[in-house]
């Protein structure tokens, strides 16, 4: 993960006490670099970060990324080289019952930091998390490529949707020719250790089996792109280091998903889970009814292949047993960042899938 690169680079992430931020920014330090955070006061979904321990570590300014005065004065104040963008509402059930909200914070938030980045002129690397949801779905069965047009059925999905077309704006309009440089990550179904957001399979599962109850499932015939949340992290690292190095040609929009066989149905994921945990576990269909969600939803990610060089190194059967491990030491009260660093140092020494396959 080019350890040499990262060592004292200045980083602020935004959203770095959330479940994929807590895990860059442990990653991120673990290499050396000096990370800036900025997210919103401690909730349900700062535990990880809690458990990491990344307090004593990590500089951490506690605001929302809408209140864009005080953004300035944090970015004005610290000067960050590079810049992680995961600040946002990112749940699709909350974006039915609060839009005004999600719009707020996914579009104008993202507007906010942009803007701030415009005028302080001192990021040289900036890469804006998105999402797969961003894509305007048409069940397909085959993946997204980075050219497909965006669009989104919930509040949450179009948003994202909305990002993209920011980003691209801001991009074309303010950053061309200049030294800072935005790229956009699109990924898919991310899962792994310290997930507890609500209406999500993974924590959901991992709650109804830590109370000793089955999980109801609302659409086990949905397939979804899933992956540890180590492989999209890499690919973030590895896309703001080329555009570190390389500039303009990199700053774009990129998918970061599994391999073809990682996109399977939730029923799947469900009966694996089960497997691992043991204990009784077992799960049963939630015959209510929900709100609208994508049915079918898979990435293409042959940019990333060929023109970053990035591949998924972790099967879904791997990215499932890391996930239960973490749980399971969790609830054994284990060290979690140990765990964690463990977990990351695997993820590094093991080899990409293509040249396994």
């Amino acid at each position: 993960m080019s350890q040499l690169f990262w060592q004292n680079k200045k980083v602020l992430i935004t959203g770095h006490t959330g479940f994929k931020g807590s895990w860059l920014s442990l990653w991120l330090h673990s290499m050396g670099a000096h990370v800036v955070g900025y997210s919103l006061p401690t909730s349900i979904n700062t535990l990880l970060f809690n458990l990491s321990n990344l307090e004593k570590n990590i500089k951490s300014y506690a605001a929302n990324i809408c209140d864009l005065p005080f953004l300035q004065q944090v970015i004005e104040k610290e000067q960050p080289e590079i810049v992680f963008h995961l600040a946002a509402q990112a749940l699709v059930h909350y974006s039915y019952d609060n839009p005004l909200e999600t719009y707020a914070t996914n579009v104008m938030g993202t507007i906010n930091l942009l803007e701030t980045l415009r005028q302080t002129k001192c990021a040289r690397a900036i890469v804006i998390i998105s999402s797969d949801k961003c894509y305007d779905n048409r069940e397909w069965v085959w993946g997204y490529r980075e050219t497909e047009p965006m669009g989104g059925y919930d509040p949450y999905s179009s948003s994202k949707g909305c990002v993209e077309l920011i980003t691209n704006a801001y991009r074309k309009s303010f950053f061309e020719g200049q030294q800072s440089h935005i790229a956009s990550a699109r990924a898919g179904n991310v899962i792994g250790g310290g997930d507890f957001a609500a209406d999500r399979l993974i924590p959901d599962f991992m709650r109804a089996m830590m109370e000793d109850r089955p999980i109801k499932v609302r659409s086990p015939k949905a397939t979804r792109p899933w992956q540890h949340v180590l492989e999209p992290l890499s690919g973030y690292l590895l896309l703001a280091k080329q555009l570190w190095a390389e500039g303009q040609q990199f700053a774009e929009g990129w998918n970061f998903g599994p391999e073809d066989q990682g996109a399977k149905p939730v029923e799947y994921v469900i009966h694996h889970l089960t497997q691992l945990w043991g204990k009784k576990a077992r799960w049963e269909l939630d015959k209510t009814t929900h709100v609208h969600e994508a049915h079918y939803l898979k990435l293409d990610t042959s940019k990333a292949r060929l023109k970053l060089r990035w591949s998924p190194r972790w099967s879904l059967e791997v990215a499932l047993h890391h996930t239960v491990e973490w749980y399971k030491a969790f609830m054994e009260k284990s060290d979690i960042r140990t765990i964690m660093l463990q977990q990351m140092n695997e993820y590094e020494k093991s080899q990409p899938l293509q040249e396994i396959n």
